[in-house]
C-alpha cells in the first residue's frame, strides 16, 4: 500500500485555503491516488502532495521547467532503490480558477489532477509524445469515469 501525505502551505490566503480544503481532504487524495496506481508499473511507496500558492508554483515552474508562470500541478519523482517516491505541488489558486473556467466542481478538478500527478509519478508522460499523451488521457478519463466524475477531456 502506498503512503500518501497532504500538506497546505501557510502562504495560502484564508479564502483559497478554505475553498481547497473543502474539496481536497487527505482521505480523498489517498483514494484518488491509490485508484490511479497501475498494475503495469511498480507501486509507489510514497507520494507527498503539497498545496501551494501562485508565487511558489511560479518560482518552482521557472526553476525546473523554465516557464515563468504558475501551473496547476508539478510532479517530481525520486527513484530511490526500494522506496519509489514522488512529490507533487498543487496550486490552490490555479485549481480554483480553472474549475470555475471549466464549469466543473473543484472536487472533480482536484480528483483529476491528483490522478494526473499519480500517473506522472509512475512514469506516464504527455509532453513530448502524442501517442503517450493519448494513452495517458485515455487512462485519466477511464479513472475519472470509474470514480463517478465526468471525463475531463470532453466538453
Amino acid at each position: 500500500m502506498m503512503d500518501v501525505s497532504l500538506q497546505f502551505s501557510s502562504t495560502l490566503s484564508r479564502t483559497d485555503a478554505s475553498h481547497i480544503k473543502s474539496a481536497l481532504s487527505l482521505s480523498n487524495v489517498k483514494h484518488w491516488a491509490t485508484w490511479a496506481l497501475s498494475p503495469k508499473h511498480p507501486c509507489l511507496a510514497e507520494i507527498n502532495f503539497k498545496v501551494v500558492d501562485h508565487q511558489e508554483t511560479r518560482l518552482i515552474n521557472l526553476e525546473f521547467r523554465g516557464q515563468n508562470h504558475p501551473t496547476n500541478v508539478l510532479t517530481f519523482n525520486a527513484q530511490e532503490r526500494d522506496n519509489p517516491q514522488a512529490d507533487v505541488l498543487l496550486c490552490a489558486e490555479v485549481l480554483i480558477e480553472e474549475s470555475v473556467e471549466l464549469g466543473i466542481s473543484l472536487k472533480a478538478h482536484c480528483a483529476h489532477l491528483v490522478i494526473h500527478a499519480t500517473l506522472h509519478a509512475q512514469g506516464y508522460e504527455h509532453e513530448h509524445d502524442h501517442k503517450k499523451a493519448l494513452e495517458m488521457e485515455a487512462l485519466e478519463s477511464l479513472l475519472m469515469l470509474s470514480l463517478g466524475f465526468k471525463n475531463p477531456y470532453w466538453d
